[in-house]
């Protein structure tokens, strides 16, 4: 059996690898912006609406009492920027994200940074790319001759799963899934969430040659013809460590060994959102999944390794706009109604 001290060590020392190649990326790409997920597609004012009658025990932190709260939603491609004011077209494959931030929300928090805030980060693929911090320390260093032909040979599941997630259409980000990979707590009982569009679109055939038709589509959808979205937000419990494990974590949580139970409902009324002072906000923003009531709180490996490289990457990100503005504190988190 191994030593966990040894364990926790060497976690600890992949998660400062991690941190170390994203903060390289992260000076050579553009300090001040984002390193993941940086490729914004909107940033929207909008609802989450805690669902009335829910069960004694799903009452639980953010969804104890039946409430309206209002949040931002962002929508994003999950690359780092190519260089300052140059991101991925949209036309090439790459995960896409939605990050929600709630706010006025009341309870004791895991972090300190943000006083009011319940965020939640999910992806457009069921699974986390790799299966421990290990290979996704390794994953930086695939393409750059670094690593053997066995472990490159070992590392080919990962492979497999981006191919799966880079073959996927999507016109639309307002109209698909998203899941969010990892578990959280949710109470004493442990969970994985999902956010599923209330109006899914079929997969279309091509896709815009326009390398922001994503954002474009979210102008057309939601400003021109005034339509507004609205995403089921949804848990699914543990049920064991065979059909639902917590670290190994590309083993989908089939619906079949737990299925969804909606607790609230995400609502994006229509709205103008691509002007100068939108954006400038969606800039400053953070999100983090360690942004929570305890209740809530992130669970497993690769959670744990999150919230540092979060930390780490959002702490230098932000003393780097203050740095350009000449502000200590260019962005605060909004705490009450969006505008």
């Amino acid at each position: 059996m191994s030593n966990p001290v040894s364990s926790t060590t060497e976690q600890e020392a992949l998660i400062d690898e991690i941190i170390a190649s994203s903060l390289q990326v992260q000076q050579q790409n553009g300090p001040d912006l984002r390193q993941i997920h940086s490729k914004s597609h909107g940033l929207f004012w909008g609802e989450f609406i805690i669902e009335p009658n829910l069960p004694e025990d799903l009452r639980v932190g953010l969804f104890k009492t039946p409430q309206t709260y209002p949040a931002w939603i962002r929508f994003s491609s999950g690359g780092s920027p190519e260089k300052r004011g140059k991101f991925r077209s949209d036309s090439q494959p790459d995960v896409r994200g939605i990050a929600i931030k709630v706010i006025n929300v009341d309870g004791q928090k895991v972090l300190d940074d943000e006083e009011k805030t319940q965020d939640f980060i999910l992806n457009n693929y069921p699974v986390f790319l790799t299966k421990n911090v290990r290979d996704y320390a390794d994953l930086s260093k695939a393409g750059s001759g670094q690593l053997t032909p066995e472990r490159m040979e070992e590392l080919a599941y990962v492979f497999a799963i981006l191919q799966k997630i880079n073959s996927q259409k999507i016109n639309n980000l307002l109209l698909i899934q998203y899941w969010s990979m990892a578990p959280f707590k949710f109470g004493d009982r442990i969970v994985k969430l999902s956010v599923n569009s209330q109006q899914p679109e079929q997969p279309p055939e091509t896709l815009p040659e326009s390398e922001n038709y994503l954002r474009e589509a979210m102008v057309k959808y939601l400003t021109v013809e005034g339509q507004e979205a609205s995403f089921d937000f949804l848990i699914q419990f543990y049920v064991d460590d065979e059909k639902t494990p917590i670290e190994n974590h590309v083993q989908e949580w089939q619906e079949a060994d737990s299925p969804f139970i909606k607790v609230a409902t995400v609502r994006i009324p229509s709205q103008k959102f691509d002007f100068e002072e939108r954006k400038r906000l969606d800039e400053g923003m953070l999100f983090s999944p360690w942004h929570t009531l305890l209740e809530h709180e992130p669970v497993g490996s690769v959670n744990l390794s999150r919230k540092r490289l979060y930390s780490e990457l959002a702490k230098y990100r932000r003393e780097q706009i203050a740095q350009r503005l000449r502000e200590p504190q260019p962005y605060a988190v909004i705490q009450d109604q969006p505008v």
